[in-house]
């Protein structure tokens, strides 16, 4: 399937090509701007180009030579409005290769397609065809004289028939088995074998180091040439004894009537099963990976050692073709696996090569972008367009990017999440292949919402309980009070019980109003520079305000020099009043409250530290986890907003809140942390 790439402001422009084009033959690709299309251009993935343009000015001009910049031999279809001699003359001289008026015209676009790609075929199979080498000259003092007959007729030389027969061999490059029939076929014509037959070790085993205990030691018999295959199912040779053995421990030829072979019975016992006379290591230059044995010629003359040591140096180039099978089939195996496993993924998963081809997508990756396609049919093109821009970024600079949502514009419901990786051996250098991964958030997103929202609604639903308790607290004495009103109103003692009860109550309202307030504020509503002492002890009587205690004793640690804070005052005020009063909560019958001020040292980042201590029984374990959460409280009474609303007040000045583990004996400590820029020193 070829790809037209269209360049037009107007989508419905490339609706009308791709209508008017084979839908079998032709993928349509729409990019509004050439910088867009330039992936698609500099590695040669879209055949012909389709411009919208305006040739009544520069810009069209200006278009065409991004599109030659970017890829020279891509044929140019120019559409436009009104055409004008001068600019389609220019147009012609920067590559266009045919300049059209609008509207569109499906029969003259498809008789443009064919006469541009027609003429581009593949050659033929003769024109791929090398001529024939011409004879090579006698080779002087070759071995191979020896037992080769002599030409008596004109032609190649013996040596170059061999090589020439032993290189058709290799044909069968990816078939161990066909290799080395054709091997022993070969062997046959050359010197006339009766029987021959050629173990092998398992391919795992051959390429592999594993120790001694685990490592196969049998060798199998892979070829034969004059044997029976029911005899050959029912023998192996061994590492460890008999021929093999032998084999392993010399590492060259052994005939029959060696003197190794005739001391061995184990090995005589093999040579005679097998009806051979001469065995030959098959080696692939490291290790022993075979064992060829061998018969006589069909005459029953022996094979002469010039025969043999022709054959022992073709092994050798056999066990190279060997290994390198047993390496295809196991990276065949590999790759299938990884296949199998990335066809499963439940995740889109496309790999990218280094010129922008996509060597793989599995089932999911084309659900997402290109359904209805089958295995392997998905292409660079295909892509949504920021997602190729950004493989093609990847592609180019070698670094991987960070995991990123995409929401596809054409189904806003749709998220994504998106992770694109480089891949390959280390030493490779930009271009790159790359690893894009596509996970579908939409449900998990769905849900996410859905348990905010429903987390939302609990603390609504928490919130108003609380409040309505709270308030129907603050309203009880007043309620009671309005009932004896007119009953009671000129009794002095029921208008001071009135009174106090008024006050208790607004004091009450007030600082929910004041927490609802605080809890809703993300921005320091105003700063000004005041002094922190006279705010604690502002902050101290307020908080004895709300909490009645009997006495009450605060003692200010803090440095010589007074200490300026900068901030909302009335806030930090309310913060400081909300710690004080569980300081007072802690131990109401006798409070006594050590307040330490520090201005740390400005490289840790922290430029003033508040400390309020009790002399309460300190937190629990729950407490100390739970202390600043909304509406967690260990009282009967009260939302359990203080800390919180002190947390929130806190991180508005970009400070922290920390509950301090206690120590033995000792009670809990509540540190307000603000940054250096919020606190500094001035002379008193």
């Amino acid at each position: 399937m070829k790809t037209i790439l269209v360049l037009s402001p107007d989508a419905g422009f490339a609706e009308a090509v791709r209508k008017a084009v084979d839908a079998k033959a032709w993928r349509v690709v729409h990019r509004v701007q050439p910088q867009e299309a330039e992936p698609l251009l500099v590695h040669a993935l879209a055949q012909v180009c389709v411009v919208d343009t305006d040739l009544s000015g520069v810009e069209g001009v200006w278009v065409l030579e991004k599109l030659q910049r970017y890829q020279p031999r891509c044929p140019i279809l120019i559409y436009t409005d009104a055409r004008q001699p001068a600019w389609e003359e220019e147009a012609y001289r920067k590559g266009a290769s045919h300049v059209l008026a609008k509207p569109l015209q499906p029969k003259i676009l498809n008789l443009l397609l064919d006469r541009l790609l027609g003429g581009t075929r593949p050659l033929t199979d003769e024109a791929r065809t090398p001529s024939a080498p011409a004879t090579a000259p006698p080779i002087a003092g070759s071995d191979t004289t020896r037992f080769f007959p002599a030409q008596t007729q004109p032609g190649p030389l013996p040596a170059t028939e061999l090589l020439r027969d032993f290189s058709a061999i290799l044909t069968h490059s990816l078939d161990a088995q066909a290799l080395l029939r054709q091997f022993l076929l070969l062997l046959r014509r050359l010197v006339s074998l009766n029987r021959a037959v050629i173990f092998l070790r398992s391919p795992e085993s051959a390429l592999r180091s594993v120790s001694a205990g685990d490592e196969d030691r049998r060798l199998r018999a892979a070829a034969s040439l004059g044997l029976g295959g029911s005899l050959l199912e029912n023998i192996e040779l061994s590492l460890d004894s008999g021929i093999g053995g032998q084999m392993r421990r010399l590492g060259r030829i052994l005939r029959r009537t060696s003197e190794e072979a005739r001391n061995d019975l184990e090995t005589q016992k093999e040579f005679e099963l097998l009806g051979a006379q001469v065995a030959v290591p098959v080696l692939d230059r490291e290790s022993l990976i075979g064992v060829a044995v061998f018969d006589s010629r069909v005459t029953g003359e022996p094979l002469v050692n010039a025969e043999l040591e022709l054959i022992f140096h073709l092994l050798e180039q056999v066990g190279l073709a060997l290994r390198n099978i047993w390496l295809h089939e196991q990276l065949a195996a590999n790759n299938e696996t990884m296949s199998g496993v990335l066809r499963e993924l439940s995740h889109g998963c496309v790999v990218v090569s280094r010129d922008l081809k996509v060597l793989h997508a599995n089932k999911m990756a084309r659900k997402y972008f290109a359904p209805g396609t089958r295995a392997g049919e998905l292409e660079f093109a295909d892509l949504p367009q920021p997602l190729a821009t950004k493989i093609y970024q990847v592609v180019r600079s070698g670094a991987a990017l960070e995991p990123f949502r995409y929401e596809p514009p054409d189904s806003p419901p749709t998220v994504y999440q998106v992770s694109i990786v480089p891949f390959g051996p280390a030493k490779n250098t930009p271009p790159v292949p790359v690893l894009m991964l596509v996970e579908d958030r939409t449900q998990a997103e769905h849900l996410r919402r859905l348990e905010i929202e429903s987390a939302n609604l609990r603390l609504l639903k928490t919130m108003a309980d609380r409040l309505a308790h709270e308030v129907g607290n603050a309203m009880v004495p007043l309620s009671t009070h309005q009932q004896l009103l007119a009953e009671k109103y000129r009794d002095p003692e029921f208008r001071a019980s009135l009174s106090h009860a008024m006050e208790d109550s607004v004091k009450r309202v007030m600082r929910l109003i004041n927490q609802m307030r605080f809890l809703a504020r993300d921005a320091v509503a105003s700063r000004e520079s005041f002094p922190l002492g006279p705010l604690i002890e502002e902050a101290f009587q307020e908080a004895r305000k709300h909490q009645h205690v009997t006495g009450g004793q605060l003692q200010c640690e803090a440095p010589a020099e007074a200490v300026l804070v900068t901030g909302d005052r009335a806030a930090l005020k309310y913060a400081l009043t909300e710690v004080l009063i569980n300081a007072l909560q802690a131990n109401p019958n006798d409070p006594k409250i050590g307040v330490r001020i520090q201005t740390a040292p400005s490289a840790e980042g922290n430029g003033l530290r508040i400390e309020v201590q009790d002399n309460g029984e300190g937190f629990s374990p729950e407490a100390l986890k739970r202390a600043s959460d909304p509406f967690f409280t260990t009282r009967n009474v009260g939302l359990g907003l203080g800390l919180a609303v002190t947390r929130k007040i806190v991180e508005t000045h970009h400070g922290k809140l920390e509950i301090v583990p206690p120590q033995t004996g000792r009670a809990g400590i509540v540190r307000i942390v603000l940054p250096a820029e919020s606190a500094k020193a001035s002379l008193s």
